[in-house]
């Protein structure tokens, strides 16, 4: 048996979305931010744990029909911020773009700090954070200066 038998082949998809260069292990998360649970009768594979070139292993999360929202895709960003979104039509891809992080997120997700100015039901104040790393993923809240890890960011996505 050559190396070509004994490769793993996922099914190409006709229309969708690719989500490629997930870290290991996060494809559930990125599912999860999608809504995707498998009852939804659409068409998903997930590969996890894949050999990559880049980074070692990664995750690939295929979703046939459907092509991502960019508040999906900045919410993907939190947990895959090397991510490549790749929109295929036709059984081609048209349009290849790299997640990209911003240097701060508004509103996605809450400050853990109980204490935090954002929690307040009085001030209608949307949570700020700045990026002060992306690998790990470590966010600085704006207003109080709690730090966020990924945990504390995947509990809320």
């Amino acid at each position: 048996m050559n190396l070509k038998e004994k490769e793993l082949k996922v099914q190409k998809i006709k229309n969708g979305t690719v989500i490629d260069h997930i870290a290991a292990g996060y494809a559930l998360s990125v599912l999860r931010i999608l809504g995707i649970t498998g009852k939804e009768g659409i068409t998903v594979s997930v590969v996890m744990n894949v050999p990559s070139k880049k980074l070692g292993k990664k995750d690939i999360v295929k979703v046939e029909g459907r092509e991502l929202k960019k508040d999906e895709v900045n919410k993907i960003a939190l947990v895959a911020p090397k991510a490549t979104i790749n929109i295929i039509r036709n059984y081609k891809i048209i349009r290849k773009d790299r997640i990209r992080l911003p240097n701060e997120i508004e509103g996605i997700i809450s400050c853990i700090n109980p204490k935090c100015i954002t929690k307040g039901e009085r001030e209608p104040i949307k949570p700020k954070f700045t990026v002060i790393s992306d690998k790990p993923i470590r966010l600085r809240c704006k207003y109080c200066g709690t730090i966020l890890e990924i945990d504390d960011i995947e509990k809320q996505l």
